[in-house]
């Protein structure tokens, strides 16, 4: 797990404190190794940097750039290949010959004999940029899920790219400015990471799935998708068949992610998804040493650390737990915004922040946990909305609503709300807007200038993403691969990459692979989410007999849930204050601002996410464009 850079400019580049500059900032991404280059090409140079956390091949033999054996290909890499023994074995076969024993040189290698068509026989999760001396081509490629970062900026000067946005920023000199259409969708509609467009202007993601080709020193083209998710056709097992081919993909899927020359542990929240990680493990290494780590809310509504406790004694493993207190959040709250290096949507991320902080402190430096399992499998409320359109579309309506009853009686949820979320499948446009005004939705709220961010071309809406893979009578996992490669899940794999780099541990997820995903994506949804509105039908009976019973019948799911709003009552001085600093966003009005939270903490008004994206944003912004 690493951070990777370049730069890219006609003639000759002879100052390197950019870079230098750039690798600074991503230097807990790898505190084991440092590398630049710079590779002449006859447009102009191309600067290469690498930050290494040695966790395959703890040699030096792992140093990046790495180059082919002819001189020919040059790559940084940021991530894992973990079925690099099975390619390496291909490989050879093939005639290759190797000098490593590192996945970093696998891929490589598989770059050189396979080219693109190298990419959809990788699993892991990457993020690399490989040069090619011989067709002057830099290609960046983002793996199919975004675990890891890529971020670049594209100009007349020439291409910059870096795995987080303060190394684009020190890439380009500073010359930075903010995109105030995502600072609007971010601030009035908490809506990030769901698009092309980071918080900087002209600076960019490239998305989940997608490759970039840069033929140096001729104008730009569009990235491209190398990957994307299925929906169809649907597959023709039996659900006890489907599940029994379930269990054993993700066993498989856990024992490749636990390769490692490292020590490795789990995060565990106590909910299904870390616990079946977590069982998995145990299952496929009966003599692993397995070290969880929790965050605990003690006396709190929302603790777990019952079922935390209940999965250590189940597996055998060392349980290390952390407790949160209110001082300690806004003691580490610049910390965590400075490691996250965009603005995030609330304070349940601190709880998985210190989660890997205390893995650190253990000596661990690897973790799996069960990150994408909601998307993948229904989870959450169970997409109900989605699940009667599908219904609805096969015209079977008696199914819909005795679907819609069923889901009604799971704790948390209400019949209205699901009947609301199917009638919303058949609203857009205006009455889509005014519905959300109804619910109490504003566009232009009045601690907003909207005047002032009118005049910068801002557009005032509510922003709705439609699934590119809608299919009538798929409607539910159409919605969940939009959901793996484009809005939900991204911003979540983007808090665990920040995060567990802030401490140089490497975060696996072992739900997110391809193959898993094109598997449950092209099943029966009855399959992800039951006739009687149960979630993750499929997962709760896969995994039978390898976790724990009274686990996979829950009917409730907290996860790293914190007491928020108790938290903010607690350190409300202090909220007050940065809130009331001038931070130099003219477009916030910072007495309207500070009225609302007044209210918020003396019960006027309601609790919501909108104070803590307000805090987020406007330290954020003075850290990062701090002169």
């Amino acid at each position: 797990m690493c951070g990777i850079a370049g730069t890219f400019r006609q003639g000759r580049l002879g100052d390197p404190r950019p870079m230098a500059a750039a690798l600074d900032a991503m230097a807990r991404r790898g505190p084991n190794d440092r590398g630049t280059e710079t590779i002449a090409t006859p447009a102009g140079d191309l600067v290469f940097g690498h930050t290494r956390l040695s966790v395959i091949d703890l040699s030096a033999g792992g140093h990046q750039p790495m180059h082919g054996a002819d001189g020919r290909l040059s790559l940084i890499f940021n991530g894992e290949i973990y079925n690099y023994r099975e390619l390496r074995r291909e490989l050879q076969l093939a005639g290759a010959q190797f000098r490593t024993e590192s996945d970093t040189e696998v891929l490589l290698q598989a770059w050189s004999r396979w080219g693109e068509a190298c990419l959809p026989r990788l699993v892991g999760m990457f993020a690399f940029a490989l040069f090619d001396r011989a067709e002057g081509v830099l290609t960046c490629v983002r793996d199919p899920f975004g675990i890891k970062p890529f971020f670049y900026n594209w100009d007349a000067q020439g291409f910059a790219f870096a795995s987080e946005l303060p190394a684009v920023k020190a890439l380009l000199g500073g010359k930075v400015s903010l995109d105030l259409q995502r600072a609007y969708d971010y601030l009035v509609h908490g809506d990030y990471d769901t698009s092309e467009r980071s918080f900087l202007q002209g600076v960019r993601h490239l998305m989940p799935g997608h490759l970039l080709r840069v033929r140096l020193g001729q104008p730009a083209s569009a990235p491209v998708s190398w990957w994307q998710p299925r929906v169809s056709p649907v597959q023709k097992l039996s659900f006890e068949q489907a599940a029994e081919a379930f269990r054993e993909k993700l066993l498989h899927s856990v024992r490749l992610h636990l390769r490692s020359d490292v020590a490795l542990g789990a995060a565990l929240s106590g909910g299904l998804d870390s616990s079946s990680i977590v069982c998995a493990m145990r299952h496929v290494e009966p003599g692993l040493p397995i070290h969880t780590f929790s965050y605990v809310a003690r006396g709190s509504a929302v603790s777990e650390e019952a079922w935390v406790d209940r999965i250590n004694a189940h597996v055998g493993a060392v349980g290390h737990k952390v407790e949160l207190a209110p001082e300690e959040l806004a003691n580490d709250l610049e910390d965590m915004i400075v490691a996250q290096g965009e603005p995030f949507g609330s304070t349940s991320i601190y709880a998985q922040y210190r989660v890997f902080k205390l893995a650190r402190e253990h000596g661990v430096t690897v973790t799996l946990d069960g990150q994408g399992a909601d998307e993948l499998l229904a989870g959450y409320n169970g997409y109900p909305g989605k699940r009667a359109r599908s219904l609805l579309d096969e015209h079977r309506y008696g199914d819909a609503w005795r679907f819609l009853q069923g889901w009604a009686q799971w704790p948390d949820r209400v019949l209205r709300e699901g009947a609301k979320a199917a009638v919303a499948e058949w609203v857009d446009g205006p009455v889509y807007d005014v519905l959300r005004k109804l619910n109490g939705n504003r566009t232009q709220p009045d601690w907003l200038d909207a005047e002032a961010l009118r005049q910068q071309g801002v557009h005032f809406r509510f922003p709705r993403q439609r699934s590119p893979y809608d299919q009538p009578g798929r409607r539910l996992v159409s919605e969940l691969a939009h959901s793996i490669t484009r809005r939900g899940l991204s911003s979540l794999l983007r808090h665990g990459d920040r995060n567990s780099m802030r401490f140089s541990v490497e975060s696996r997820v072992p739900f997110l692979t391809t193959e898993l995903a094109d598997f449950l994506l092209t099943l029966p949804e009855e399959y992800l989410i039951s006739p009687e509105g149960e979630t993750k039908r499929i997962l709760r009976a896969a995994m039978r007999g390898i976790v724990p019973d009274e686990v996979l019948d829950r009917r409730d799911k907290i996860g790293f849930s914190t007491p928020e709003q108790a938290w903010l009552q607690q350190i409300a001085p202090q909220v007050r204050q940065w809130l009331g600093d001038d931070v130099g966003l003219g477009f916030l009005r910072r007495d309207r601002i500070l009225a609302e939270f007044d209210a918020v903490i003396a019960g006027r008004a309601p609790f919501s996410w909108q104070v803590w994206r307000w805090i987020n944003f406007t330290r954020w912004y003075a850290r990062f464009f701090a002169r």
